[in-house]
């Protein structure tokens, strides 16, 4: 302030035939202090008289610069505030001074009162910090600080590991309660809401308990202070983090303050005391020692150099309050300015007026100081708000102890609310020392992130920044990390196996690439060319007795069905198509209801052969009837006609499913009618059945080669094939569905293959005595005599 006033004073362009004076009062950091100097400055008077004025001399005091805490401003402001009397604060903080219905003529210029909770977040914010505690002093100023701040922080993602309120003074049973909180907490960043008188004990209870790894982050209440002069702190505070007011340049300031002597200023009841507070010496006044240091200290001889002493002691580079009242001053002289060059009729004032200078009233100088605008010789701008603060502009600090003990205060980025969105803080990480414990930014989460392939699941009754990581379900990504919700993949896509991507559905059908169907199909082939060798048998020796007394005719006829049969199995292997989906079923249900009626035709031939042997039997006049094709005709020709109307009113057609396996397409025929489907399926068991009946009942007539029980035994086989074959296709999906079908043909198809040809075939070609008409009839004699 001494170094501005006559800064102000030496400018013949700023309040130019006019000397800017002052008076300085120590407050003492006491409201009750504060309150009676402005009593006594009012009043003109040693002790204050409340409304009035006994100091009738000129000049008169025009504005307050002050006080520096913010107890001490309220207490000010409520009675200066009465007649708009102008008072500029440096230091004080508190959100609430902002209030002009209380506070109508208080201004400041440490920064708006939201832009500091809000610089605090966007560093949390810039480190990646989301769980952080909160201590506040149990004032005005800590608990309506940490309420913005706590505010501040939710609105941006951030959560309060703790909040707890330090008394003032502070107690031993709250500071126990707040180190116990800090030792327990998982938050590694707290941020201290408080003054710097207020912090000390705290501090060194958490240097006592051998807290470390916690980084502490500094407002500009106590970011530079005293706290930092105390080396049995430095350990603790190494690595805090902090805002202070800007600290701009003021020109010239620097060799001001190294021209501080006691000669210089012998009025000054102050100088000679830090003097001998820095340099550890002695004055001699009357003889007598004047000391704070005993006896044992040196005598001050004035010679000492201020630029020999450390920044922590004599600091003279950064001048954070020191801009504050620069500032203030400055904004104070050109309000004196404007005013003094108020032109009449021009004037703000009633018709234009201009404030009388030899009677000026404080609410005149209010309007003047309000309405400033100006850029200060360190190049920061000065222009108050509605509110009557400044933008905020904060340099951010970070205290650093060296290896050989020298801690110092260092500028590692800066805060300034005039900047656009999102580029108003600017950091320089490399320059940033987080204390001995880490040697990169240190974390402070409540959870880890979760990595993509995850999603954050809230845990019940905690704040939300605590959660545990779910993987996503099948089906669903998350590529990022710490999401909330997993995305679902698209009905043709899946979720690979990490989670975090969508892949194409990998498109199944029983092909003939893989395993099983290299195997059906080769079954099939198989079978196929023994039914080919069986029907090439039958034909080379057709005019033998065996062949002869089965019927030649449904031999081949039964055997072309049992080829047809395994050759049918080809149309369920391989991608479907419209024309296999379309007839597939048809063609399968037509053909084996041709075989069975084959084998009934054949049933019936063997009952009516020997049954009209017997005397007086009825079925002689069957004998070389049609019944048997008759029967072959019936049969065929239902299944014919149930299977076209399957065909023509629901046709079947290729369709992709999502749903039957996990990941994967599966490619088949539409399920056109189920009823349809069991329809035809129930006609072939009637046949079947039927067939099976009548084939048991006639399995002891004379047959001398026991056609009737080798048809009872492959039927047998048939039905117990396609019994078993219903749970079985139901049980199964995909391309397992239709594995089972061409399973039910192949066995069924070989059943009555081997059951029926199998016992020819081996006479026929291993024992050809058998194959002879005397055999015949000789064997047919032995049965009937039996019976």
């Amino acid at each position: 302030m001494l170094y501005a006033t006559e800064e102000i004073n030496r400018n013949p362009f700023l309040m130019p035939n006019v000397s800017l004076g002052y008076e300085v009062y120590d407050t003492c950091y006491s409201d009750a202090a504060a309150i009676d100097s402005v009593m006594s400055y009012l009043s003109g008077k040693q002790t204050g008289v409340p409304n009035y004025s006994c100091n009738s001399e000129l000049p008169r005091l025009a504005a307050v610069v002050g006080d520096s805490p913010s107890s001490g401003s309220v207490a000010v402001a409520r009675i200066l505030g009465l007649t708009l009397f102008p008072q500029i604060s440096y230091a004080s903080a508190l959100p609430s001074l902002a209030d002009k219905t209380q506070f109508p003529s208080f201004l400041r210029t440490v920064g708006t009162v939201d832009s500091q909770p809000v610089a605090v977040v966007q560093l949390i914010m810039h480190f990646n910090w989301s769980w952080v505690g909160i201590l506040a002093s149990n004032n005005d100023y800590g608990n309506q600080g940490s309420l913005k701040l706590q505010s501040e922080m939710n609105n941006n993602g951030i959560c309060v590991a703790f909040a707890k309120t330090l008394s003032t003074p502070p107690s031993k049973e709250n500071l126990d309660d707040i180190v116990s909180v800090i030792r327990k907490s998982t938050a590694n960043v707290i941020v201290l809401y408080a003054y710097a008188t207020e912090l000390i004990a705290l501090l060194q209870s958490v240097t006592e308990e051998k807290i470390v790894g916690k980084v502490w982050i500094a407002v500009g209440s106590w970011i530079p202070s005293a706290v930092f002069t105390q080396n049995d702190l430095w350990a603790t505070l190494n690595g805090t983090v902090g805002l202070a007011k800007y600290s701009s340049n003021i020109p010239g300031f620097g060799n001001f303050l190294y021209s501080v002597h006691p000669l210089n200023y012998p009025k000054d009841i102050f100088i000679k005391e830090f003097w001998a507070y820095v340099f550890a010496c002695k004055w001699l006044s009357n003889n007598t020692v004047s000391s704070l240091y005993g006896t044992n200290a040196t005598i001050c001889t004035g010679n000492e150099d201020l630029t020999k002493l450390d920044s922590s002691v004599y600091d003279t580079k950064n001048f954070r309050l020191a801009v504050s009242v620069y500032n203030a001053v400055y904004a104070v002289a050109q309000a004196i300015h404007n005013m003094i060059f108020c032109e009449s009729g021009n004037g703000p004032f009633f018709n234009g007026t201009c404030t009388d200078v030899e009677n000026v009233q404080p609410w005149q100088l209010f309007y003047y100081i309000k309405n400033v605008h100006l850029v200060t010789t360190g190049g920061e701008r000065v222009a108050f708000d509605e509110k009557g603060e400044l933008k905020g502009l904060y340099d951010v600090l970070n205290w650093q102890v060296s290896p050989d003990l020298k801690g110092d205060m260092v500028k590692v980025g800066i805060f300034d609310d005039w900047g656009p969105k999102g580029e108003k803080l600017v950091l320089s990480e490399n320059a940033i020392k987080w204390g001995y414990k880490y040697t990169q930014v240190p974390t402070s989460v409540c959870s880890d992130s979760c990595l993509p392939g995850f999603r954050k699941a809230p845990r019940e009754g905690e704040p939300f920044c605590c959660y545990d990581c779910i993987p996503c379900s099948d089906g669903e990504i998350s590529n990022q990390t710490d999401v909330t919700d997993c995305v679902r993949c698209s009905e043709d896509q899946w979720s690979n196996d990490n989670r975090v991507k969508c892949i194409p559905k990998m498109i199944e059908f029983l092909s003939y690439d893989e395993p099983l169907g290299i195997a059906l199909s080769s079954i099939s082939s198989v079978s196929s060319l023994i039914t080919v060798s069986v029907l090439c048998v039958f034909i080379r020796y057709r005019d033998t007795p065996l062949v002869k007394a089965n019927n030649r005719i449904l031999s081949y006829l039964l055997l072309v069905a049992i080829l047809l049969c395994f050759l049918c199995s080809f149309l369920f292997i391989g991608r479907p198509l419209s024309i296999t989906c379309l007839v597939r079923q048809a063609i399968f249900g037509t053909i084996f209801s041709l075989c069975v009626s084959s084998i009934l035709a054949k049933t019936i031939t063997v009952v009516i052969a020997f049954s009209a042997t017997k005397p007086n039997s009825s079925l002689r006049k069957w004998v070389g009837s049609s019944i048997p094709n008759s029967m072959i005709f019936f049969g065929s020709s239902i299944q014919t006609i149930i299977c076209t109307c399957w065909v023509m009113l629901y046709p079947s057609s290729p369709e992709l499913n999502m749903k039957v396996s996990k990941g994967i397409i599966t490619v088949e025929c539409t399920d056109s009618s189920v009823i349809f489907f069991y329809v035809a399926l129930g006609f072939l068991g009637f046949l079947a059945l039927l067939t099976l009946v009548v084939a048991f009942l006639a399995r002891d007539l004379p047959d001398g080669f026991n056609e009737a029980k080798l048809i009872t035994f492959s039927m047998l086989v048939f039905t117990s094939v396609w019994i078993s074959f219903i749970p079985a296709y139901v049980s199964t999906k995909g391309k397992y569905m239709v594995a089972v079908e061409i399973f039910a043909i192949l066995s069924s198809s070989l059943g009555l293959l081997c059951c029926i040809f199998a016992p020819k075939c081996h006479i026929i070609i291993l024992r050809p005595h058998m194959n002879t008409r005397e055999f015949l009839v000789s064997r047919t004699n032995i049965t009937s005599k039996k019976q």
